[in-house]
């Protein structure tokens, strides 16, 4: 039998197929799935631009396309994200197979195994995994309120020599919350002269629930970054669809170019047939009318969560309220452990993701993430009930 590779050896099973077949199973109500909600998806928008392509235009769709990705999505992708303040003009463009891929493409080109890799903690699934992939050394720095704990992040950089620092800035996953512009800057004063690479992971930029969180989604690499080498990567699947399988790396020239060689060794291209429909979804106008659409169903569906952690909860039980995004964040008393009370509100029809999923070293567990965007509305109450009172058992039994 042939022997694995150093980097598969340090693959475990992966908690995102574990999640997603917990989030589809018919007999539970799923809060575990972070995934946009089906009744929202443009199929009526998707149609008629399907119906409306020009013959030569269907024709490029099922051919391949350049590695850095369809220039027409490309043009159009740099007008949506210069708007944003980001520097198309000086930084390179290019389309990944999903926001992921470019997470990947840039461990590929960046870590060798044992360095060292600084992530928020909690921190996406998908990053951890694919650091440990690469056999980096992680550590995870505590999230609070407002972003990333400064104070701990400077010790760790005073003392050691970190690689790269991957954070989440807006209406992170899982944490729910949005960096504050304060934090933001100061985040950079403090990595200025470092050599740390900073990954900055957007995916949910654009669901914003209120005027004052949308002005706090101003991207990190949008300010001044002198002195500080930044990374911005992005995604289709919270704004169009996941099953597009588009995201985007946007990047200085340098790191760009053997970013684009890596890629064309991963996969030649990502489709082209998604990239055409997603340039002409923006293209013809489609994109910021579904955003307004998608922003209001998704607030719904926080407040109602909202209205029935309040009603349910113990008080022990501490989140802050969500201002974009997919997720609540629950802590719960220091004495419990998340993965218990998961079995017991699965026996009673219920599901959530247990923190220490999303704790870089897998300890930390009395914690857990509630996904309100794929809920149907009628679900939301009854399945918070479900966890809370599992919850409560749980206390009684460790009081």
């Amino acid at each position: 039998m042939p022997y694995f590779s150093q980097s598969v050896q340090h693959i475990r099973s992966s908690e995102i197929r574990d999640l997603m077949k917990l989030a589809t199973r018919p007999d539970v109500i799923s809060f575990a799935g972070g995934m946009p909600n089906n009744d929202l998806f443009p199929i009526k928008e998707v149609d008629e631009i399907m119906q409306n392509l020009p013959a030569a235009l269907k024709k490029t769709a099922f051919q391949y396309g350049p590695t850095a990705g369809y220039p027409p999505l490309i043009k159009s992708l740099k007008k949506y994200l210069k708007q944003k303040g980001l520097p198309v003009d000086t930084h390179r463009l290019m389309i990944t197979t999903g926001s992921l891929q470019a997470i990947n493409i840039l461990g590929m080109e960046f870590i060798d195994p044992g360095d060292l890799v600084l992530t928020e903690n909690p921190s996406f699934i998908g990053g951890i995994a694919v650091f440990k992939a690469f056999q980096a050394k992680l550590t995870g720095v505590p999230l609070q309120n407002d972003g990333i704990d400064l104070q701990v992040l400077q010790k760790i950089i005073q003392s050691e020599k970190p690689k790269m620092l991957y954070v989440i800035p807006n209406f992170h996953n899982p944490g729910g919350v949005i960096y504050s512009l304060q934090k933001r800057k100061a985040l950079l004063d403090l990595l200025s002269g470092s050599g740390i690479l900073l990954l900055e992971d957007d995916a949910y930029n654009e669901l914003y629930f209120s005027a004052k969180a949308k002005k706090q989604t101003k991207p990190i690499m949008s300010l001044d970054t002198t002195d500080v080498e930044v990374v911005y990567t992005g995604s289709f699947s919270k704004i169009l669809g996941p099953g597009f399988r588009l995201g985007w790396l946007l990047a200085p020239p340098s790191i760009y170019e053997k970013a684009q060689i890596i890629k064309q060794g991963i996969d030649a291209c990502s489709p082209n047939f998604t990239q055409v429909i997603a340039n002409e979804f923006m293209r013809q106008g489609y994109l910021s009318n579904y955003l307004d659409k998608i922003r209001i169903a998704y607030k719904q569906r926080r407040d109602q969560m909202a209205e029935a952690l309040e009603k349910y909860m113990p008080k022990d039980v501490l989140w802050q309220k969500p201002e974009g995004g997919f997720y609540f964040w629950l802590k719960l008393p220091q004495n419990l452990d998340s993965t218990a009370i998961l079995k017991d509100s699965i026996k009673k029809g219920a599901v959530f993701v247990t923190g220490k999923t999303f704790d870089p070293n897998g300890r930390q567990n009395n914690h857990m993430r509630l996904a309100f965007s794929n809920m149907q509305l009628n679900e939301i109450e009854p399945g918070i009930k479900i966890i809370a009172d599992a919850i409560k058992s749980h206390m009684l039994v460790n009081s």
